[in-house]
């Protein structure tokens, strides 16, 4: 036991006294919050002023795009408001034009224009019967074959209008108009099986993104760890004097336990930081009469650690084999690359996950074995599975480690000490049979 401590403690104390340990544990955070919050500054700075032409058959909707240079578009009486951008529109009105799409071609061949003065981002067009037949259609000619955000406020403003002059013209005032036209806000409520009622929606799925994001990165990051740390005391030939004083399976173990506990170190850390965040979050969201606590429960986090070692393991397990049975980081790699794919199935289909969590398929996801730790910590978070599901989903997981570790640990035994040619699947299979 003593060897096996010596060990674990070799590994842990080994990676946390790393620089790039203690920056990734305090950065890690910040980068993950960047990748939430960076793409909607983007999004927000990024799009700019666009420059576009509107020519307007009816000759009637002027009124319609005034608040185009706006950086939000005016929104009608309790509608959502558009996507961020800004468009700098030129209205040109055309009415009884019948050949708008000649009228439109001069201003269609500035789209490709090179100075960029002259050179348009849009032509969005309108049809002269657009009030009076409802199979008329707009058409918006850009440069690029995915500005959907130009089309949609373009495609908002025009109808809002177009809805307001066919109720004018059939005598309601502007006001009623406003009415008529205001959408009502649609609340997301999740209603438990106690019938407890929570907040849903939007940040549920936030919240989702995050602990998925939290169980699963370190899982990959320390399992790689362990497939080159493996492999560099091969081809330094360390491993061969570690053998000669203690059992490969002990070594195996101290190996696996040791990363695990540095894992498990830094996401503790990151908990701790996510609680401060929190703490203060709600706070301040109390103050302003928002509850936080129906989103977060201290049930959550147990969860959490429990589906971590799980996940954590099952991975790490697959990386010790690729750094016994290969002999260059590229070599394990290329063995491991397709593996990993496999594994990170529930993270390619999170929003499955997440929208449809009592499906069939999903359900079936959570208690299969390798797949079962982070597609049920998922379904746990946005819904609420039943304890059965959740008991055979940890018992599936604890046995497909075991075996994981079995197997592992028969295979380490004789891939350990063995160079040249990486093995095959029946050649891993003798390994096994005669370990």
């Amino acid at each position: 036991m003593h060897k096996l401590l010596a060990v674990l403690k070799r590994e842990y104390l080994q990676a946390v006294r790393k620089k790039m340990f203690i920056i990734m544990t305090i950065l890690l955070p910040a980068l993950l919050a960047g990748l939430f919050v960076l793409p909607s500054l983007v999004m927000v700075k990024g799009l700019g002023k666009k420059q576009v032409v509107v020519i307007d058959g009816t000759g009637r909707l002027q009124e319609a795009f005034k608040h185009g240079n706006e950086p939000m578009a005016a929104p009608a009486a309790g509608r959502r408001a558009e996507l961020p951008g800004s468009l700098d529109i030129t209205y040109v009105a055309r009415p009884g034009d019948s050949a708008l799409d000649l009228t439109a071609k001069p201003y269609l061949a500035r789209l490709g224009a090179e100075e960029s003065e002259k050179r348009l981002d849009g032509v969005f067009v309108i049809p002269g019967n657009a009030f009076e037949s409802s199979k008329a259609h707009m058409k918006f000619y850009s440069r690029s074959s995915t500005d959907f955000i130009s089309e949609q406020r373009l495609g908002n403003m025009a109808n809002h209008e177009i809805q307001r002059e066919r109720l004018n013209a059939r005598g309601v005032t502007a006001d009623e108009i406003d009415k008529l036209l205001t959408d009502t806000p649609v609340d997301s409520v999740q209603v438990s099986k106690s019938g407890e009622q929570k907040k849903g929606g939007e940040a549920n799925l936030f919240i989702g993104l995050i602990f998925t994001g939290l169980l699963m990165l370190p899982s990959f990051i320390y399992g790689l760890e362990i497939m080159r740390g493996i492999i560099q005391e091969k081809n330094d030939r360390v491993v061969e004097v570690l053998i000669s004083s203690m059992s490969p399976g002990q070594l195996l173990t101290g190996k696996i336990v040791g990363i695990a506990a540095v894992g498990l170190t830094q996401v503790s850390v990151w908990l701790l930081m996510l609680i401060g965040v929190g703490t203060f979050g709600a706070i301040t969201a109390a103050s302003a009469g928002f509850d936080l606590s129906q989103y977060l429960h201290a049930a959550t986090f147990v969860y959490f650690i429990i589906f971590f070692l799980l996940a954590y393991l099952t991975y790490v397990c697959v990386y010790a084999v690729g750094g016994a049975i290969c002999n260059s980081d590229k070599e394990a790699q290329q063995l491991i690359a397709p593996i990993t794919m496999s594994m990170m199935l529930p993270w390619f289909l999170i929003i499955v996950l997440i929208t449809n969590p009592d499906s069939p398929f999903v359900v079936g996801l959570s208690m299969a074995p390798v797949f079962g730790p982070l597609t049920m910590f998922v379904r746990i978070l946005v819904a609420e599975p039943p304890m059965s599901q959740i008991a055979l989903s940890i018992l599936v997981s604890m046995a497909t480690v075991a075996g994981f570790f079995w197997a592992t640990a028969k295979i380490f035994r004789v891939g350990i000490l063995s160079y040249g040619k990486r093995p095959t699947i029946p050649e891993l299979w003798r390994w096994m049979k005669v370990a």
